[in-house]
């Protein structure tokens, strides 16, 4: 199997582009600085995703989708905000392409300029907030307990795959609450939570802390974070968690009549991880040999692979291994019978090593 990785003690930065290629993870995509993530990286991904969904599922949180797109003039309601996005926004102006009869394909029709630009989401804080409006009016509706799966884009200079990307995948939980502790204490849960995954499921120590003001998120007025140790001895911000105050309340004027009959702003949070954890992940425990995977998100915890001569040896094995695969299967454990003929079993080995498949028996 020529898929030799150069070592980490020699660089570390290209031992880690290597294995994201080689063990089938993820590629770089025709758009600068967008990734294909393959289906081997996606399982993963998928793997973290059911997990922290059931997460935040178990602490009243539930699903929702907001738009891709914002009007541009949405961001300017919030001035810390739009200062911290605004280098990274990605603009659409136009809404039609129109054949070019002069030169040949296709050229963006001046005639279908849009009245206003609208913004691909970088964070959907401000279509968010601009929704709650509707939605809430009374404390009866509070708090207001929503997660959203999807991607953002936010147009980074220098790019590597999983851990910085144009375009990525993630979860934005945003809430609205009653009193500015209920805020507070949902941001410090988030952070928990956050912290209970990395370690109980990534197996990834981290550090929780609180950001600096210059590096808080922008409009937030504290930003919680989990930093997940490397083995170069470096940390990687992993998930964070915001106090957003009343900020994006007043910005978009969400109030509500309090149980004194008060009308108050609402007090709000907004938190996410996102793809980045799969570049924790392997940064975090793989070698030279190749990923080495927690197996509560391997996609194969075991394989087994048949070592024989002749054909009828292979069905004798494919015999005894069916009860094996059931019983396994049985026990809620991901396994795969590799009875290939294509590849000799020392292929297989070297594959399944550099995949990281926790345990493999022959």
């Amino acid at each position: 199997m020529a898929k030799e990785l150069t070592s980490r003690s020699e660089n570390y930065s290209q031992w880690y582009q290597d294995l994201v290629i080689k063990a089938d993870l993820a590629e770089n995509s025709a758009v600068r600085g967008c990734m294909v993530i393959k289906p081997y990286g996606y399982a993963i991904w998928e793997k973290m995703q059911a997990q922290l969904d059931r997460m935040f599922k178990e602490t009243g949180h539930v699903n929702a989708y907001f738009p891709l797109f914002i009007p541009k003039s949405f961001f300017s309601k919030e001035a810390d905000h739009v200062e911290g996005f605004a280098k990274e926004c990605a603009v659409v102006t136009h809404y039609r392409l129109k054949n070019d009869e002069e030169n040949g394909g296709v050229v963006v029709d001046p005639e279908a300029k849009l009245e206003e630009e609208l913004i691909i989401r970088p964070t959907s804080e401000t279509i968010i907030w601009n929704t709650y409006r509707n939605w809430i009016q009374s404390h009866r509706d509070l708090p207001l307990l929503i997660n959203q799966w999807a991607n953002v884009v936010r147009w980074e200079m220098r790019t590597r795959l999983f851990l910085r990307t144009a375009e990525f995948l993630w979860q934005e939980g945003h809430t609205a609450h009653a009193t500015k502790q209920e805020a507070i204490e949902e941001t410090i849960k988030i952070i928990n939570v956050y912290a209970d995954f990395a370690e109980n499921y990534m197996a990834v120590p981290v550090i929780k802390g609180l950001k600096s003001e210059n590096e808080r998120f922008a409009g937030a007025l504290d930003t919680y974070t989990i930093e997940a140790l490397m083995q170069d001895g470096k940390a990687l911000q992993s998930g964070t968690s915001h106090f957003l105050g009343q900020n994006f309340a007043k910005a978009f004027d969400v109030k509500f009549t309090s149980k004194e009959g008060r009308e108050e702003y609402v007090w709000a949070t907004s938190w996410g991880v996102s793809t980045r954890l799969v570049g924790a992940l392997i940064m975090a425990h793989s070698d030279d040999n190749g990923l080495v995977l927690p197996p509560k998100l391997a996609p194969i915890q075991v394989v087994i692979v048949p070592i024989y001569k002749k054909m009828e040896q292979l069905a004798l094995i494919s015999k005894k291994v069916d009860s094996i695969v059931a019983e396994l299967k049985a026990k809620g454990i991901s396994v795969k019978y590799d009875d290939s003929d294509n590849k000799k079993p020392g292929w297989k080995f070297a594959e399944y090593e550099l995949k990281g498949v926790p345990v493999r028996l022959a």
